[in-house]
């Protein structure tokens, strides 16, 4: 029998630095740059990320980036801010969410904000996030899920070494309530030379 896991005794970094992005954990002074980053950007996420009505002020923000740090403490979700390399410009979200810490699989999920797509923020980041799960949390298995329709999530999958494993019938919630297809991507340690060398 396995030793069981104590997720809040886990040791995670304070922050992961790439050439161009900081990722770190949010806190709630963090809620006007991320409130001003969904404001801005809430048509570019509206077809694809539900949550964006439910920061209707900075206070609902304000408390979103509350539950986030109360998450990483608990270690029931992880979800960090995607800032520039300097930390002075938010650029999105992402994070190792829905964290299995028996089998140690993780999902990445991620935005950026409208004025930061297409610069390659996201390929960096999501391959700086599963490099860390794969050599530091000894992930098994990390997977991303997108819309069959998110044409650049999809390619962030694709560029960052993630393997299509399916189409998932009515997996996912749409804006409007209904049921859409995804795309599962997943990673394995097998991939971890193919991808990182």
């Amino acid at each position: 029998m396995s030793t069981p896991v104590t997720p809040t005794l886990i040791a995670l970094p304070d922050a992961l630095h790439g050439e161009r992005v900081l990722l770190r954990p949010y806190r709630v002074d963090d809620a006007e740059a991320l409130f001003t980053a969904i404001d801005e950007s809430r048509e570019h996420l509206r077809p694809w990320m539900p949550w964006v009505e439910s920061h209707a002020n900075v206070d609902d923000t304000r408390d979103y980036c509350a539950r986030c740090a109360a998450s990483w403490i608990l270690r029931s979700d992880l979800t960090i801010g995607i800032f520039t390399a300097a930390g002075d410009r938010l650029l999105g979200g992402t994070g190792l969410h829905n964290p299995n810490w028996q089998l140690r699989s993780f999902e990445i999920g991620y935005w950026l904000r409208a004025s930061a797509t297409g610069q390659g923020f996201m390929t960096e980041t999501v391959g700086l996030l599963a490099k860390f799960a794969l050599d530091d949390l000894q992930a098994n298995r990390v997977e991303i899920y997108c819309d069959v329709t998110n044409d650049a999530s999809r390619r962030v999958a694709e560029r960052s070494g993630c393997l299509l494993e399916g189409r998932l019938r009515n997996a996912l919630p749409a804006s409007d309530g209904g049921p859409r297809d995804s795309f599962v991507f997943s990673l394995v340690p097998a991939d971890r030379e193919r991808v990182f060398g």
